[in-house]
């Protein structure tokens, strides 16, 4: 599928090389940092957190994602698995007041066949839908077409965490904190 890049796209095309010491898994690399919004991270909890997606099928695209780095979704202990699900439903709640999608599409890609860029760190997709969201676009030209900036999205979506019951929100360019 081909895409139509808006300018301010440009430093995600060309992220890797302005991050060379990132040499490992970038969803183990990111949190360890100390800038949440620079890498597009939203939320956190004890065991995951939020992360915009990079190249998003729709505004509001994210990943839920365990902090623990495995490709193996059953390796993931029981406090992981409930943690990981808590957080995506604090992630449905925000995309729903943020945004306010007609419904969502969320899933996993499991294994080097599923289709995933990143197989080895688990990772769950939620992206917002909207009817009517598929147009001649897609369908016809076999074209994306990315409607708001990420730097949009992480600002809302970071307004929608923060108004949660639980939210700890230290410094507007940390993600919000539910541990």
């Amino acid at each position: 599928m081909e895409q139509v890049f808006a300018p301010w796209r440009i430093e995600w095309v060309k992220r890797d090389k302005e991050n060379p010491d990132i040499d490992g898994c970038v969803f183990c690399e990111f949190p360890a940092q100390d800038d949440d919004r620079e890498n597009r991270i939203v939320a956190r909890s004890e065991h995951a957190f939020v992360l915009l997606n990079n190249y998003p099928y729709n505004p509001g695209h994210v990943m839920v994602i365990p902090r623990r780095h495995t490709g193996d979704y059953t390796a993931l202990t029981d406090e992981e698995l409930l943690d990981h699900a808590r957080l995506k439903q604090r992630t449905f709640d925000a995309l729903e007041s943020a945004l306010q999608p007609d419904g969502f599409n969320a899933g996993l890609n499991l294994g080097d066949g599923a289709g995933g860029s990143i197989s080895d760190h688990l990772h769950t997709h939620v992206v917002p839908r909207w009817q009517g969201d598929t147009n001649f676009m897609p369908v016809i030209s076999d074209t994306a077409v990315i409607i708001e900036a990420l730097a949009e999205t992480y600002a809302h979506l970071h307004d929608a965490f923060a108004a949660q019951d639980g939210a700890t929100v230290t410094d507007e360019s940390r993600a919000v904190s539910f541990e």
